[in-house]
């Protein structure tokens, strides 16, 4: 339990949490919404997956993360309380624009690589 508030505990961490409740994310949607860099987004990333928070995978080359099931599961209060608080961070708003630009605009590189792959075969 220490581990998972250490790790919310930072406003970036918790700006990633706030986003990735709503679906999986790859990483450079995570940079791109989040205005991080790549060390930035791995560092944070690492820490709440470390504690238990979120879980990753893969899709060819890309890293992809979600909200851990045990996570929930275990801290069924918490996380409803998570979703309720985050929204109300001063960046949520802003964070969730950048989110839905990259998504509508197919601006994340692992998006554009999938098509150049694809025009490829």
């Amino acid at each position: 339990m220490i581990e998972i508030f250490k790790a919310l505990s930072e406003e970036t961490r918790l700006r990633i949490f706030a986003q990735i409740i709503k679906g999986d994310m790859c990483v450079c949607e995570i940079e791109g919404s989040l205005e991080l860099t790549q060390s930035n987004a791995s560092r944070h990333l690492t820490a709440l997956k470390r504690a238990g928070i979120l879980q990753s995978y893969k899709n060819a080359q890309w890293a992809y993360y979600r909200i851990n099931d045990d996570f929930i599961r275990n801290n069924k209060e918490l996380y409803e309380y998570l979703i309720a608080k985050t929204k109300e961070l001063p960046t949520y708003e802003k964070d969730s624009r950048r989110y839905s630009d990259c998504k509508s605009k197919d601006m994340c590189s692992c998006k554009n690589n999938d098509k150049e792959d694809l025009d490829n075969e």
